[in-house]
């Protein structure tokens, strides 16, 4: 097949370009310039994405032996990715860019490119693996290696992404094994450091970063009852779960800490509550898609697990679609999960689908 590797200057994306390459396939590399200001990308160890991330994916391609392409998506990143993250924060809910930046930029703008331009998919170095059953539908499986697996942040990508995707990396054993293979390789990225942190915010401060662009505006804080116990700076400066930076001044009445239960940024308050509040009995979102073939008949409660966070544990579960929603009330209640988080649902190894959560119902009723 015609394969357009996305190449982010890692050690995982040089990788999984050499094996596509290796399975005889006729391979392009491409890195995605997303700013036109690099100093407002992470650098080095933190960041992905950069002009020296750039170069690093050059050498790689050199020594492979590919045509290689820097592809200028800023514009689509600002817009789809850094404005998303505001406009979140802005309402009250917590973003995942990361997920965010896999389905509108690599596997929606990238592959929309790839397709026009003719290659047949786009390839990553994310650890996950997609099957065909016995239909011929793909499916998207967490990766052999659970310690490095990636299915989470892949959650959503459709039936139609699956079906132009590839994974090289999904049943490599540890990432370990990846490293050894650059370095036999010769790929200078082979001991390069993982990047990780939100890219677009240099220093690393979410909080002062968004007051710049959100603005600061005095609010209440108030408890579970409604009653005011304090003020803040700016409600954005404040995610579920959340304890130290109350400054309420004086303790509760059973003299507990108290946590953000609550960021309600129509009337620019905060509630605070119990640590036991933050526990979670269900879930629901309205913007769902399913990863792949989509179940029977989602309007009938089926058994699942759904995960939260990239490197949370899978909690098993029952979800429905009603009302428009996707439903899911896990076993045990889920702790500290806040609006605009991803829950991916999983049937076994299978990511079943995700939904961005838009309403949570606490486990300890108010009261």
């Amino acid at each position: 097949m015609k394969i357009l590797a996305a190449m982010s200057g890692g050690v995982d994306s040089a990788v999984a370009a050499a094996r596509a390459v290796d399975a005889g396939h006729e391979v392009v590399g491409v890195h995605l310039a997303l700013s036109r200001m690099p100093g407002t990308l992470r650098t080095g160890s933190r960041g992905c994405c950069t002009i020296e991330d750039s170069m690093d994916a050059q050498r790689a391609a050199n020594i492979i032996g590919i045509p290689y392409y820097v592809w200028d998506f800023s514009e689509r990143f600002k817009l789809d990715v850094v404005d998303d993250f505001i406009a979140e924060y802005s309402a009250g809910r917590t973003p995942n860019p990361c997920m965010r930046c896999n389905e509108k930029i690599k596997f929606a703008a990238l592959l929309e490119k790839a397709l026009d331009l003719g290659f047949d998919a786009v390839c990553t170095g994310h650890y996950a693996t997609i099957l065909t059953d016995d239909d011929g539908n793909r499916e998207l499986h967490r990766a052999s290696a659970w310690a490095k697996d990636q299915s989470y942040v892949l959650g959503v990508l459709t039936s139609e992404q699956l079906a132009h995707a590839m994974f090289p990396l999904g049943a490599t054993p540890s990432k370990a094994d990846v490293r050894a293979e650059a370095a036999e390789r010769g790929f200078s990225v082979a001991t390069k450091p993982d990047s990780h942190d939100i890219c677009f915010i240099p220093d690393g401060d979410t909080r002062g970063w968004l007051a710049d662009r959100v603005g600061a505006e005095t609010g209440d804080i108030l408890d579970r009852e409604g009653n005011r116990l304090g003020s803040h700076d700016g409600a954005h400066a404040f995610t579920v779960g959340q304890r130290k930076g109350l400054n309420i001044g004086y303790p509760s009445d059973d003299g507990k800490p108290r946590f953000v239960l609550e960021v309600r940024p129509k009337d620019n308050t905060v509630v605070v509550g119990p640590k036991e509040a933050l526990d979670i009995a269900e879930i629901a979102g309205s913007r769902f898609t399913w990863a792949g073939r989509a179940p029977e008949d989602a309007g009938e409660e089926f058994a699942c697990d759904v995960q939260i966070r990239a490197h949370a544990d899978p909690v098993s579960a029952v979800a429905v679609v009603r009302d428009g929603e996707l439903v899911i009330r896990p076993d045990v209640p889920l702790n500290g999960v806040a609006p605009g988080q991803t829950a991916v649902v999983y049937v076994g190894t299978r990511v079943l689908g995700q939904t961005t959560i838009d309403r949570t119902v606490s486990a300890v009723p108010v009261g």
